[in-house]
């Protein structure tokens, strides 16, 4: 089983690069959502994939009496999904923010056009 995730842990990383090195902002966020997933992967795989009983304690014992479940690797990626979602969802608003004001979603040719709207500079404070 981690065997199979390793490979499809690197095939996501693999496509992630790929698309993250492309022009478009599209392909580039699409880029950076895989790459969240791969790492989440990572994380869960890391924290070794068994069958293990829930991390409960019973009240009369301080450590548990079987081998149990690591709680810490589930709780990062929860905490990482969250972030990555409204890191996605910021991307996503400022792509289209640019799109609309420079009319290209190229970063080669955005580095280069002009805003839609030319407005002049602010003049001091």
């Amino acid at each position: 089983m981690e065997t199979g995730l390793s490979i499809l842990i690197g095939l996501f990383f693999t496509v992630s690069v790929y698309l993250m090195l492309s022009k478009e902002l599209v392909r580039m966020l699409l880029g950076i959502a895989i790459l969240g997933n791969a790492v989440n992967l990572l994380i869960f795989t890391a924290g070794r994939l068994t069958r293990e009983v829930p991390p409960l304690i019973p009240e009369e014992l301080y450590t548990p009496a079987v081998q149990t479940a690591n709680p810490l690797p589930q709780a990062l990626v929860l905490t990482a999904i969250v972030i990555s979602f409204s890191f996605l969802a910021f991307l996503l608003v400022l792509a289209f923010r640019a799109y609309q004001e420079l009319g290209t979603d190229d970063a080669n040719e955005m580095r280069v056009a002009e805003p839609a709207d030319e407005q002049a500079p602010p003049q001091g404070y």
